[in-house]
């Protein structure tokens, strides 16, 4: 049986990831414009590309039977967009801000599997919520906590990205909205802090972000949020620097120069934010789903701490996010999921063995969920 070929797109901390892991059961391609980040993947097979353009992408995907996309989440829509135009099926984490299904025609016409978001959350959340709702009589309440933090907290932000930062501070400055009492709601994204208890980890702080993204259509429950965790303090660092403008967009005069705040923003933080040979991580994230089951209340609670890998020199970011993909992306290659169109995780959720399936692959890796079930 000839290896089937998949290309990565992005051949950043989580794409290299992916690909790596990959690498042990197909023949892997990673497609990217930096020279330097290709040159990082020693023994793997790499095609400089422009992604940023429909013939870039085209190009990048020739010969591909899957394409994973790992790119910044501004350039992900059109991304995805191309691999479809392509005529490839497309596992993507990019996490653009646009609605996917306006996808759904053009994938569905060429006959295509999208699946979009597949990540550790969005991700591993939407698919246990997809799962579960095929498990429940009914669902009804869904609340995601998640955050990925450093083990040392350095002053002043205690924080460091483990994935593109520009996506981090999308997180901070995009309205964040979640369901209450079956309404959609819209709050500032940092708002409604509270302070949360991990064993293992201590107090961590819990803010409002847009995270729920397909979830607000796809799954029918009255109440549905996700939240993010930070160190406690950060929120009001973020609060700051956001309402003093330093995450504007629209260009200002500075002494005769024309200057976007957020680029003057982005030089200054994204180098103390960056993570540096030898610093280690975390991600934490805690999945709770209550509904009714034969006329019963029930919790189902889903727990996942994970940390930096040190014998292969792996963010736990980059593990999270990346083996999540890259176990659909198994899926989708060996067939155990076929849906053609776009595909949010929690469509593949409910497929028959799917959730299993990707939890199976995520423990083959170290990552581990735990179950909690109360029942009233």
């Amino acid at each position: 049986m000839t290896t089937q070929h998949i290309v990565v797109l992005g051949a950043g901390r989580v794409g290299a990831t992916m690909a790596k892991d990959l690498a042990s059961d197909f023949k892997v391609t990673v497609a990217d414009v930096s020279e330097a980040a290709l040159a990082r993947l020693q023994g793997l097979g790499t095609r400089k590309a422009d992604l940023s353009t429909p013939a870039g992408v085209a190009a990048a995907v020739e010969g591909a039977d899957l394409v994973i996309g790992a790119v910044p989440g501004f350039m992900g829509f059109e991304t995805v967009k191309a691999v479809l135009q392509a005529g490839k099926d497309i596992v993507d984490i990019s996490f653009f801000p646009e609605d996917p299904f306006q996808l759904d025609a053009l994938a569905k016409e060429k006959g295509r599997v999208a699946a979009v978001d597949c990540g550790v959350a969005p991700g591993c959340g939407n698919i246990l919520l997809g799962h579960m709702a095929t498990q429940l009589d009914r669902v009804d309440r869904f609340v995601t906590l998640v955050g990925g933090l450093p083990v040392v907290r350095s002053w002043p932000f205690e924080y460091q990205a483990g994935f593109s930062p520009i996506d981090v501070i999308e997180e901070y400055t995009r309205p964040a909205r979640y369901v209450a009492h079956g309404k959609e709601v819209e709050m500032p994204a940092l708002s409604e802090p509270e302070l949360i208890e991990f064993p293992g980890i201590g107090t961590l702080e819990a803010f409002n972000t847009d995270g729920l993204r397909t979830l607000l259509h796809t799954i029918d429950a009255p109440f549905k949020i996700e939240k993010t965790l930070r160190y406690p303090g950060h929120i009001e660092k973020m609060r700051m620097l956001r309402e003093v403008g330093f995450f504007g967009k629209e260009p200002i005069d500075v002494g005769g120069v024309k200057v976007a705040p957020l680029d003057l923003t982005t030089r200054l933080l994204f180098p103390m934010w960056q993570m540096k040979e030898g610093d280690e991580d975390f991600t934490i994230l805690r999945v709770i789903v209550v509904g009714e089951k034969n006329g019963r209340e029930v919790t189902h609670t889903f727990d996942m701490l994970d940390r930096f890998d040190r014998a292969a020199g792996v963010s736990s970011m980059a593990r999270t996010t990346g083996y999540t993909c890259t176990a659909v992306a198994r899926l989708v290659a060996s067939g155990g999921y076929t849906r053609k169109g776009i595909s949010p995780p929690e469509f593949v959720g409910r497929e028959a063995g799917a959730k299993d399936f990707v939890l199976a692959e995520l423990a083959k890796r170290g990552i581990h969920f735990s179950e909690t079930v109360d029942c009233v």
